[in-house]
């Protein structure tokens, strides 16, 4: 079964938002909302691209020692780390320890240094799709992984310098960002956001 289902309190949500608590939360009081602000598209992004090819829950248990690592993943301040910093990082428990993605967290961030304030959250945003010409999901099948307009957002920062972001990974970080609506058509949460 692939359709909303009934949660700890009875209302009906994503069936992938029910395995923990922690994902009831995040599914509840994150997931799909629109994040605004270079700072925090930048995390999400970061987030998205140490995610890939592992569960959502490891990062998202793990999201308080990347803050801590990633100086709250203020752009200004990643942008000035060193290979020092990066060795740092790769002793680092609290997060995950991938050294290619740990130097293109650090990449990332000397790039978008050089951007004008706004200019990461408009590139972003500039992608969303119209909300009116996505159906609700019905069932998580209906959900796609990758989208024209995912596969163009990437492309955009590739060209701009962003490693790690592929289809898949700014599809996900459309839909944790709120720019599509991914919840299901009897999700709780559909149009609480």
């Amino acid at each position: 079964m692939s359709g909303a289902l009934a949660g700890p309190d009875g209302a009906l949500r994503c069936p992938w938002a029910l395995s923990t608590e922690d994902y009831v939360a995040y599914h509840d009081e994150e997931w799909g909302r629109p994040v605004r602000g270079d700072d925090a598209l930048y995390e999400r992004l970061c987030l998205e691209a140490f995610q890939s090819g592992l569960s959502w829950i490891t990062i998202l248990r793990r999201r308080p020692g990347f803050r801590a690592a990633f100086a709250d993943f203020e752009i200004a301040k990643v942008a000035l780390f060193t290979e020092a910093d990066e060795e740092r990082l790769l002793a680092d428990p609290g997060i995950i320890r991938n050294g290619a993605k740990i130097r293109a967290t650090v990449a990332n961030a000397r790039v978008l240094a050089e951007w004008a304030p706004g200019e990461l959250d408009e590139l972003v945003w500039s992608f969303a799709p119209d909300h009116a010409s996505r159906p609700a999901p019905e069932q998580l099948s209906d959900v796609p992984a990758v989208t024209d307009e995912s596969t163009a957002l990437s492309k955009a920062l590739k060209k701009r310098g962003i490693r790690f972001v592929g289809p898949t990974t700014a599809y996900a970080l459309m839909e944790a960002c709120g720019l599509v609506n991914d919840h299901l058509a009897d999700c709780v949460v559909r149009d609480a956001g």
